[in-house]
Parts: C-alpha cells; sequence; structure tokens
C-alpha cells in the first residue's frame, strides 16, 4: 500500500514531491513574479548547497540581493501551506518524478533541494502533498510488482547513438562484472587511503551489469524514456519491446529491507571502491556491501526495482546488519535487470524522438520517429 510515510522516507521521495509542489503552484500562479514558493525554496536550497560560491552559483539581476537575503526552511513550508493542491494527473505526476530522478547525484553531498527537504519545517507540510499523492489513483502502480506482458528496453540514447547493436550473453556481462569489480576492490584497498573524506572516487553504482527493461505509461512511451538518473538531456533513444521468460523468478525491491535482504544473502565487498563517494552521498562511513549478482542469477531471473522502492531508499545507506550497509545507487524507478538470454526482444529497433524546449507550450513529449 503507498503511504505518505513511505514517499517521505527518502530523499529521491522527498524531491519529488518538493516537484510536485512547484508545479502546482506553476498551474495556479504561472506568472514569474508570483511564485513564491518555488523563489523561496530555490533561494532556502542555494544558501543549504554545501558547493554554494563554487559550483552553484547565483548570478544577474537580484543576486547579490538574494545571497544576502536568508530564507529559512520555515520561509519556505509557509510559503507551501498557502498553496493549494489540484487534482492529481499521470502527466504531473511523471513529470515529478522524472525531476527527482534527474536530480539524483550519488558521487556527491546532497544538494540544497535535498538538504532542504530533509528539515522537519519542511517534512511536515510535504506530509500533506505526501497524503493527496499516495490517495490518488494515478500513483497506486508506483507499488506495483513487474509488468510482465509489457516490457520495453532503451538500446540506446543520443543524437550519435546506434539504432542497433549486439547485445553480450547474459552469463559473460555477469562473470567479467564480477571479475572487474573484485580487481577494482583490490587495487582501491592498496592504493587509496582509508579517510572517507579524502578527496576521492570511485565506482558508485550498485545496479547489475545486464539488459533492463521497463513497463509502458499510460501514453504508451518506456517509463525508462523519462526516468533517467542524472541524464545528459538526450532527445533520441532507441526502444525495443522485450518479451520475459515464461514463469520468471523476479527478486522484487520495494522497500529498503528487500534490498537488504538480497545484500546479507548475496553480499559482495565493495568496501575500498565507494568508502569515499558513499559516505560523501550519506554521512556513513563504514564497511560497504552490494548484491553479487552473479549468486543473484542462481537463484532468480531477473530483479526489478519499484517506484516506491526507489522513492524510499535509493541513495540512503541501507543497513545490512550492524557493521555493513549498502547504497541502491544508479537505477530508475520500475527497472528490472535480466540475467538470462531467455527475456528476448520481439520487436525491430524503434527511434524515438523528445520535443521540449521553449518552442513546446506544454508538456514534453515522446514519439516514435516515423509519426513526426
Amino acid at each position: 500500500m503507498l503511504t505518505a510515510d513511505i514517499l517521505l522516507s527518502g530523499p529521491r521521495g522527498r524531491r519529488m514531491l518538493l516537484a510536485y509542489a512547484i508545479d502546482a503552484e506553476r498551474t495556479l500562479r504561472p506568472e514569474p513574479g508570483d511564485g513564491m514558493f518555488r523563489i523561496r525554496a530555490h533561494r532556502a536550497a542555494d544558501h543549504l548547497d554545501v558547493r554554494q560560491g563554487t559550483s552553484r552559483v547565483l548570478f544577474g539581476p537580484g543576486a547579490e540581493e538574494a545571497r544576502r537575503t536568508i530564507v529559512t526552511a520555515e520561509d519556505v513550508a509557509r510559503s507551501l501551506s498557502e498553496i493549494s493542491l489540484p487534482d492529481v494527473t499521470a502527466v504531473d505526476l511523471r513529470s515529478a518524478l522524472a525531476e527527482a530522478v534527474d536530480a539524483a547525484r550519488y558521487w556527491q553531498e546532497p544538494d540544497g533541494e535535498d538538504v532542504l527537504v530533509a528539515t522537519e519545517a519542511m517534512q511536515d507540510e510535504l506530509r500533506r502533498v505526501a497524503e493527496h499523492i499516495a490517495g490518488s489513483e494515478q500513483a497506486q502502480w508506483w507499488n506495483s510488482p513487474l509488468a510482465a506482458p509489457d516490457q520495453w528496453s532503451i538500446m540506446s540514447r543520443g543524437e550519435e547513438s546506434p539504432d542497433t547493436r549486439e547485445v553480450p550473453a547474459a552469463q559473460q556481462l555477469l562473470s567479467e562484472w564480477r571479475t572487474s569489480t573484485l580487481e577494482s576492490e583490490a587495487r582501491a584497498e592498496r592504493d587509496r587511503p582509508v579517510d572517507p573524506e579524502a578527496n576521492w572516487t570511485g565506482h558508485w553504482w550498485s545496479h547489475p551489469p545486464a539488459r533492463f527493461s521497463t513497463r509502458a505509461l499510460f501514453d504508451g512511451t518506456a517509463a525508462g524514456l523519462w526516468f533517467i538518473e542524472d541524464s545528459m538531456g538526450w532527445e533520441r533513444a532507441v526502444v525495443r519491446a522485450l518479451r520475459p521468460p515464461n514463469g520468471a523468478r523476479i527478486y522484487e525491491i520495494d522497500s529498503a529491507q528487500a534490498w537488504s535482504d538480497l545484500c546479507r544473502r548475496f553480499p559482495l565487498e565493495v568496501t575500498a571502491e565507494t568508502r569515499q563517494v558513499w559516505y560523501r552521498t550519506t554521512g556513513r562511513s563504514g564497511r560497504w556491501v552490494i548484491p553479487d549478482w552473479v549468486q543473484v542469477a542462481e537463484s532468480f531471473e531477473g530483479v526489478h526495482l519499484t517506484v516506491t522502492g526507489y522513492l524510499a531508499a535509493a541513495g540512503t545507506a541501507i543497513e545490512v546488519d550492524a557493521d555493513t550497509a549498502s547504497v541502491i545507487a544508479g537505477w530508475a524507478p520500475d527497472e528490472t535487470y535480466w540475467f538470462t538470454d531467455a527475456a528476448t526482444y520481439i520487436s525491430e529497433p524503434c527511434v524515438w524522438v523528445l520535443h521540449d524546449g521553449p518552442e513546446v507550450t506544454d508538456q514534453p513529449a515522446w514519439t516514435l520517429e516515423s509519426q513526426q
């Protein structure tokens, strides 16, 4: 069951609620000068961001005044309390979810918006938004398992991406990944400092090395077209339909507990490789593991991350045992990764194109290239 507590429990869920509230105000008060909530949220986030003055800089008319004006989380929460929430639509939910996913960064400290929505004042007021969304019919699929009959794979993205490419065998991908991961961990253990605050980066993602797919959304577009962590602004993608094998055993990651159980059952040590990046994003120092996907593949044909699992748990330090934790990183909501070649492509590659930008007066839209 989708609840407000689930939507408030993780950084991506809270960021989605913020995006939804900002869009709600923009609908009610479309003129730029009328959006006091979004203006205050932006200014408060600027002041809370640890990168303020370096990678995040205010400039242009009014920038100096904005730098001097301190807007608190309580100020933003009061502005939010004045916003009436419109009826929930599938388009609005998709937009808010896409924005929250795009803002994910697991190799650096949380940005100002993530810090803002984690404050007690903002969480108290965002609960109203969370209850509004959790009670809507349009959000109920977020807690649903794999939609087996309706899966679509993004084969490539970007203008220069190929329309077709050979996909290596699943077991080859898994074997090569495990060898590379063990080698990287040994190298990091040997060469890198043990100080979690050291200025060092490393592999931060924890998804399997396998083909993946998502369901089609209400308008027939693949969820994978919309939900991309730290997207590069791609406006072209190649998509193919995928048919899961009959009777496939799917591990459902619908909560932090489900991920914790998977890591406890099939642990693979990555402490040295992730020590600095995961400390940076979670603030936790200690032992880190991820699922050993080679072992997982012996028991399951696929692993699926629900939208609620993503919103509640992605980017958090998930406890595995007393001294060990893990992070869901590099995933997108509703992704299923396949450990078997029996998950087969059943359509020719189709090119989809994004319509967005100043000339688009309505919401962005993905359409088949052949339909333009």
